[in-house]
Parts: C-alpha cells; sequence; structure tokens
C-alpha cells in the first residue's frame, strides 16, 4: 500500500487557483479495473481508490502516513510564475510582437 502525496493541478474549467492550495494524499491502485462484461462499466474491488485525504500543509500528510506505517511519496510541483500583465501593455511601444487587430 504506497501513497501519493501532491499538490492537485487546477482543472481546465477554472480560472483562479481553488482546491490547488491543499495537499492530496492518495492510495497507488493494488488492483487493476475490470470491464463488466454486461454494462461495460470499470470497477475494482480496491476500495482505497475512493479515499482521498487532504491536509493544509506536506508535513501533515507526511506525518500521517508516518503515525500509520504507510508508505508514500511526494510529489513537489514548482511554484507557476505567471506575468503580470496590464490592458496597456497591449499597446507599449517596447512590445515584442506587432499590434494588429
Amino acid at each position: 500500500m504506497t501513497a501519493r502525496i501532491y499538490k492537485p493541478a487546477r482543472t481546465a474549467m477554472q480560472s483562479g487557483n481553488a482546491k490547488t492550495k491543499e495537499w492530496v494524499l492518495d492510495y497507488e491502485p493494488e488492483q487493476r479495473r475490470m470491464i463488466d462484461p454486461l454494462m461495460g462499466w470499470t470497477s475494482s474491488a480496491d476500495m482505497k481508490q475512493q479515499v482521498r485525504l487532504r491536509f493544509e500543509t506536506k508535513e501533515e500528510a507526511v506525518a500521517y502516513c508516518e503515525k500509520h506505517g504507510i508508505a508514500y511519496e511526494v510529489f513537489e510541483t514548482p511554484p507557476q510564475r505567471r506575468p503580470r500583465l496590464s490592458y496597456s501593455d497591449n499597446f507599449a511601444s517596447t512590445r515584442r510582437g506587432a499590434w494588429t487587430h
């Protein structure tokens, strides 16, 4: 039983940073998913795939794993660096590309 500790990324439908500030603990799947022959649904007998724990900090998640004897792997993501742009930057004379509309 191995756990993954990570910070989730933004979804494609989000423009903000909602639900990306907490650390998440997920368990690695121990069994493969099976396809139901009648309905075609995928299922698994591994109930730990349904467990998702959220923590405020990475240290809390690591402490939880160590307390309960769970092997874990921490995935760090580098912070996103987005340049600050304003509307007036579209008309700046130092703009790299040509302004066309």
